[in-house]
């Protein structure tokens, strides 16, 4: 029996680097679950999720020299872009169209049955919950339901500028709060 492989986050993302697949397939058997759930709270339809999840990855694995360890941590980083690309999915022509013919109700789409893990099963939605009401209502608009910051700006009917920095500093007092 094969002994499982464990990383610490540095040596991880210098073997990513160095575009090793054993390193890959450790990062997809690690954090896929907890991407997914990140991708299928911001887009409705179950069925794309594992599209966008794969391309997520594709991403990751093209954009890994990219990634700066001094401006956040690995998982925030790919979760960013699970979010970002989610959030392009669900904003592109081909979704929207394909969304406007499918005439199955949501219902159907998903058989009663939510994806799991969500952001829920890993924690992320009770943690965003612990945060000052400005902040959480930022995040939530922003992460969960994937509002751009000119939106939730003029939802909240507040300065794109006090957008911007709420959710920095909810994001930077989020990121003490997980320290992996």
């Amino acid at each position: 029996m094969k002994a499982i492989e464990r990383y610490s986050e540095e040596q991880l993302i210098i073997m990513l680097k160095q575009h090793d697949q054993t390193a890959f397939s450790y990062l997809y058997d690690n954090y896929s679950a907890s991407l997914y759930g990140a991708i299928v709270a911001i887009l409705p339809d179950v069925e794309s999720a594992p599209d966008v999840l794969q391309e997520v990855f594709v991403k990751i694995w093209k954009q890994i020299s990219a990634y700066d360890d001094s401006k956040g941590r690995l998982f925030t980083w790919m979760l960013t872009i699970a979010r970002n690309t989610a959030i392009d999915t669900m904003r592109s022509k081909s979704w929207k169209n394909n969304k406007r013919n499918n005439e199955l109700t949501e219902d159907l789409i998903t058989g009663g049955v939510t994806a799991s893990p969500n952001t829920d099963t890993i924690g992320l939605r009770k943690i965003v919950h612990s945060l000052r009401e400005e902040y959480r209502v930022l995040v939530e608009l922003s992460y969960f339901e994937g509002h751009t910051q000119d939106e939730i700006s003029r939802k909240l009917g507040i300065p794109i500028g006090t957008v911007k920095t709420r959710l920095r500093k909810a994001i930077a007092e989020l990121g003490t709060m997980i320290k992996m």
